[in-house]
């Protein structure tokens, strides 16, 4: 297992959700930070949250000029970078027959292009220290939820590319995987309008209950556990790791 002290991390989308989650996880444990989003306020209260192991980058994940200057921040924060997380992300909903398509396009590239992008200017600094990429995917690749098809088609996609690039740089000694998530608050789901606020969210997201075998959904910290251990294990890659509660079993109580 990797040493997380002195570990230099680049963790998108790192303002809220789950990207908050393993970015403070990691900074508890002794790793440098760096967080990423669009909304400066939201990274400062970030920050301040979880110490002085964090340092964020204002930019967006799909501009090439941000994303640069995320790569370059983190490689100063952390004098190196061992470890990228793709967790910046949005969802689009809506009924095949009604979709546009520069809303999808703009999905995917948010989704899966920008994560893409930021993993080939990453490798140059991955491959001096035996680094790991770590996407997030979705429990939508496991269940099918109508409506959702451009969301789950990004998060496919994302599945697939985390075992193509792990072909491809495991002779670098670059490892890279996927988590997928289940049932988890985040603010992704009020940016598409399925909550007006995290209490509708919460409640929402509390009736998929019956759903889960352990009786209960999830939390961005144990998905940053997960994500944790996918980013340190130094003989895991290709792997995509399903951390639900068992919601992708597909049975009922109800």
């Amino acid at each position: 297992m990797q040493s997380i002290e002195s570990y230099s991390c680049l963790v998108t989308g790192g303002g809220s959700g789950i990207g908050f989650g393993i970015a403070s996880l990691l900074a508890k444990n002794g790793a440098k930070v760096t967080i990423t989003g669009r909304r400066r306020e939201n990274l400062e209260k970030a920050c301040e949250s979880i110490g002085v192991n964090c340092h964020y980058v204002v930019g967006d994940v799909t501009s090439e000029k941000d994303r640069n200057a995320m790569v370059h921040g983190a490689v100063q924060h952390g004098k190196g970078l061992q470890g990228l997380v793709n967790t910046a992300g949005n969802m689009l909903r809506g009924s095949i027959c009604d979709l546009d398509p520069a809303d999808i396009l703009d999905l995917l590239n948010t989704n899966v292009v920008a994560g893409m992008r930021l993993t080939g200017l990453c490798v140059s600094h991955l491959q001096k220290n035996g680094g790991a990429v770590l996407f997030v995917g979705s429990i939508h690749t496991r269940r099918s939820f109508p409506g959702a098809s451009p969301y789950a088609a990004s998060k496919g996609a994302i599945e697939v590319l985390a075992k193509v690039l792990a072909a491809e740089l495991g002779p670098l000694g670059i490892r890279v995987n996927c988590v997928i998530p289940g049932a988890v608050p985040t603010e992704i789901n009020i940016r598409a309008g399925l909550a007006s606020n995290e209490e509708e969210n919460l409640e929402r997201l509390s009736s998929m209950i019956p759903e889960h075998p352990l009786g209960r959904i999830g939390t961005p910290q144990e998905i940053a556990e997960a994500s944790a251990y996918l980013l340190r294990a130094e003989w895991t890659t290709g792997a995509s790791v399903v951390v639900d509660g068992g919601l992708s079993l597909g049975v009922s109580d109800k």
